[in-house]
């Protein structure tokens, strides 16, 4: 850790300088009487994948199937890689406390099939589940690829270390005959304190054919036409478009920031991720995806919207059909 380019003055850094507005009266006023609509006023349409539909990964084609916020189970010639699994009823280091889910976790973590990878982006609590790691790690035999650091939290909860593959950006291992590359993020990092102690990266996992890259959380910078350069294209973007406010602007992209990183990267279809499941900014709920169709529109990127739990099939995606606003 000490060694990597990114690590200053006993932390680690961004690219490009980010900051959080310190948690002033303007902000606290609006969490507790701000008047959106934070949270969906109907049941979430989920969609429970069966095991006949489970039971064999795509092999020439390219399947994700998003399981809520940050979650997603991607089907890459033949291989299966799990991202940001969050099981848990609340993304918080209380289970009594906390942002709860809005929805239920379409699939039991039990019935997972047999992943070959399990990526992780960083250690906040939204994408590294200290239950949901524990129960993986007792159930597979995949190995976790994380960014430099966060492998301590896994060995602490009983990882062992001959599973864990922790990377710089810029660096990549191969398992399972693919290529996962950890890459640029503008974020940060720190569990029940944020000291950036453990790094943050966006991924990209390569197949001999396809290739799929993920934003993690990141704020918008001008790295993703670099990633692009050196990765791209994409069959697949997984991009981050919720929890954005003005009070964070540079550590999480608006829907509008979205869609402008998978045209840097070179993005064929963009899923969007990390908003519908818990209640983390002050936008209402289905903003996210709204402004996101707008842009992609106007921008002329191919968007699918999946209902939690819904496989998508990359090279026949529906398009977005709405099924947000009857619950919004």
């Amino acid at each position: 850790m000490r060694q990597s380019p990114r690590f200053r003055d006993g932390a680690f850094q961004n690219e490009s300088p980010a900051s959080i507005a310190p948690a002033g009266r303007g902000m606290l006023g609006e969490f507790l009487f701000g008047r959106q609509r934070r949270k969906p006023t109907r049941p979430v349409p989920v969609v429970s994948p069966t095991l006949d539909e489970l039971a064999a990964p795509a092999s020439e084609g390219l399947r994700a199937t998003w399981l809520g916020h940050a979650t997603v189970l991607l089907e890459i010639e033949s291989r299966r890689v799990l991202f940001d699994p969050v099981w848990s009823e609340r993304c918080s280091p209380s289970s009594l406390a906390g942002p709860r889910r809005l929805h239920p976790v379409p699939l039991d973590l039990g019935a997972l099939p047999a992943v070959d990878a399990v990526v992780i982006s960083h250690d906040h609590y939204d994408h590294l589940d200290e239950t949901s790691i524990r129960t993986l790690a007792r159930l597979q035999d995949a190995p976790f690829l994380v960014p430099l650091g966060v492998g301590a939290h896994l060995e602490r909860w009983g990882v062992p270390a001959s599973r864990i593959v922790e990377l710089d950006w810029d660096e990549t291992a191969t398992v399972a005959g693919l290529g996962f590359t950890a890459t640029a993020a503008r974020h940060f990092s720190g569990r029940l304190r944020s000291d950036n102690a453990t790094l943050w990266a966006s991924w990209v996992v390569a197949g001999a054919e396809r290739k799929v890259f993920y934003t993690g959380d990141s704020g918008y910078f001008e790295g993703y036409t670099t990633i692009g350069a050196a990765h791209g294209p994409f069959d697949l973007t997984l991009i981050q478009i919720g929890a954005y406010a003005p009070y964070w602007p540079d550590i999480h992209m608006t829907p509008e920031e979205g869609v402008a990183a998978h045209v840097a990267v070179n993005g064929g279809l963009l899923i969007p991720v990390h908003w519908g499941t818990f209640n983390l900014a002050l936008h209402d709920w289905s903003e996210p995806v709204e402004r996101l169709l707008t842009e992609a529109a106007e921008c002329g990127v191919r968007v699918a919207v999946p209902r939690p739990g819904q496989a998508i099939d990359v090279d026949a995606a529906p398009a977005p059909d709405g099924w947000w606003r009857s619950v919004a």
